[in-house]
């Protein structure tokens, strides 16, 4: 009896892997049924790779980026974040993106490991219709169309900045000349450079760009300290300090993106040809495998920066410009990337400024849900740029209406930075950035208001 109870078990786990081979296949449905079922509707085709691939980057064994006509984002690699919130994160990314029980989900990858790790989290939530799909056989027929983010180039991914930090030029980088690497993050080296930083890149303190100034404002006692944008002058000096020049191409990282995002703005309004960030920051890279120095890397300053005057005078809003605009441009909306607490009100959302209140005439749309260092609203958890879909959506439900010019503002320039460089990425090219933002508003003392908005 024995010896019949373990030829049984015997022959149970031998088949057990060839059974989970069948479940499997039998769920993996061809190109012909894929077009069926999207064709059909009620269903939601779901692209599980990382969001850079999803954007346009070709990355992996495909010979070419984007993803497939009408598929959401939802990354297997999210699943791996570590997050006190996380679980609540992916629940909205679900509810935003219409991954619903009720709905056939189709998952594609390309490796056949990222489909089956979201299709397993998704079953252990009560989904049970789901597909799977290996979009490479999609992908890799040149006849089927693709769709990538307009500028997808922008936003650079991890393995692709590795490639740059070995030499190699990869796509979209095949005609970059000199190519210059720079950290940015507020204060001395030690604070966050002398960490870990990506091997190569130069150190740029946020203070060089935007220096503090104390004034003394009609009405108070006290002078308050302010960081507002530097003068061209010195934010010229500031790109040939740093080896910078027109001609040359820069990507910026940082642990704090939006650090990174304020100083690749500068770059853009000084006129440097082409200017990128690492998408989803020093977390990606590190996330990625990669790993980081702690050497200072010095800089090698240049005389002539190619330009006399900035190159893009029309991305950045005075506040006289914006002030006019309000009171007499239709097609000019004022986006204001703050919390709604700031936006009515409530918290003025800096420790050094006091006055609240929003700027008559802007529209809020979201940005962060804690304080002014959070930009969660427009971050995927790994804290990549969410798909165009779900940012433009919430605009939707805002107000902003993207036919119109853009001008993205916030508290001092920081979160409009990094919005603003999403906004391009989507291929929104109508836009600007009113870098004084809220701050540099209230302490001109122009009119204000708090309270909710009426619509």
């Amino acid at each position: 009896m024995l010896m019949g109870f373990r030829a049984i078990v015997g022959f149970v786990l031998l088949m057990t892997p060839l059974l989970s081979h069948s479940v499997a296949f039998s769920e993996e449905i061809d190109t012909n049924r894929l077009e069926e079922i999207i064709g059909g509707g009620h269903c939601v085709l779901v692209d599980t790779r990382d969001s850079d691939a999803f954007n346009g980057w070709r990355l992996g064994d495909v010979s070419r980026g984007g993803h497939i006509a009408g598929a959401v984002n939802f990354s297997a690699s999210w699943l791996d974040i570590d997050s006190k919130d996380g679980e609540e994160v992916l629940n909205q990314a679900l509810s935003d993106k219409g991954i619903a029980k009720d709905k056939k989900v189709v998952l594609y990858d390309i490796n056949g490991r990222d489909a089956a790790k979201v299709k397993g989290w998704l079953e252990g939530r009560g989904f049970s219709d789901i597909l799977t799909y290996d979009a490479k056989k999609w992908i890799d027929d040149l006849a089927r169309p693709v769709e990538s983010l307009p500028g997808y180039g922008l936003l650079v991914p991890a393995e692709v900045l590795k490639d740059l930090v070995d030499g190699k030029r990869p796509e979209t980088f095949e005609n970059a000349g000199k190519v210059i690497i720079l950290e940015a993050s507020w204060g001395e080296e030690k604070n966050s450079y002398a960490k870990g930083h990506i091997p190569g890149a130069v150190h740029v303190d946020t203070d060089w760009v935007e220096p503090p100034v104390e004034r003394l404002l009609k009405g108070e006692d006290k002078p308050v300290t302010m960081w507002i944008l530097a003068s061209d002058d010195k934010l010229m000096d500031l790109a040939k300090r740093l080896g910078v020049s027109a001609s040359d191409t820069v990507v910026v990282t940082g642990e704090n993106q939006m650090a990174a995002y304020r100083v690749a703005f500068v770059m853009e309004y000084l006129g440097v040809e082409d200017v990128r960030v690492l998408n989803g920051g020093i977390g990606s890279w590190v996330r990625g495998g990669y790993s980081l120095d702690t050497d200072s890397v010095k800089a090698e300053p240049i005389d002539d920066f190619g330009r006399t005057s900035p190159g893009r005078p029309e991305i950045l809003d005075s506040l006289d410009q914006t002030k006019e605009k309000l009171a007499s441009d239709d097609g000019f909306v004022l986006v204001d990337i703050r919390t709604w607490d700031e936006h009515i009100g409530e918290v003025s959302g800096y420790s050094y400024h006091h006055r609240k209140g929003r700027i008559p005439g802007s529209v809020f749309a979201y940005a962060g849900k804690t304080d002014s260092n959070s930009l969660d609203y427009y971050r995927n958890l790994d804290g990549t740029m969410r798909e165009p879909r779900d940012i433009l959506s919430m605009w939707e439900s805002c107000g902003v209406d993207t036919s119109k010019h853009l001008s993205f503002m916030c508290g001092s320039g920081w979160r409009a930075a990094e919005v603003w460089f999403y906004a391009r990425a989507m291929g929104l090219d109508n836009t600007s950035m009113f870098s004084d933002g809220w701050i540099g508003w209230s302490n001109e003392g122009y009119p204000f208001e708090t309270g909710e908005p009426v619509r």
